[in-house]
């Protein structure tokens, strides 16, 4: 994926990618891109996948931290079916907040 778009990388784990959306619709939008292909959620193995799945969970609480967002509010979002406008699963992270992000 780092091939096809100049992206702003915020974390690129074993697992996963998370960068700002190249078209964000909040004004904190955030994918978070599994590196191993899966179409869609109902696709993914909770055995098999558990790596991912736990780093994803690491990732996002480490990116609510760095980027403000507990107080104010933020949602993980995973679209699927006539929602899901690109055929690789990913999440959103979102919130409203406008806040800078927090030093390491």
């Amino acid at each position: 994926m780092s091939f096809a778009l100049p992206l702003n990388r915020l974390r690129d784990t074993p697992t996963l990618l998370a960068f700002h959306h190249p078209t964000p619709a909040y004004p904190v939008h955030v994918l978070l891109v599994p590196k191993k292909p899966i179409a869609t959620l109902s696709d993914l193995d909770p055995v098999a996948d558990s790596d991912f799945l736990s780093d994803l969970y690491a990732t996002v609480q480490k990116l609510v931290n760095q980027l403000d967002l507990a107080e104010d509010g933020y949602r993980l979002i995973v679209n699927g079916g006539k929602y899901q406008d690109f055929p690789y699963l990913h999440f959103h992270l979102v919130s409203d907040q406008v806040k800078g992000p927090r030093q390491p």
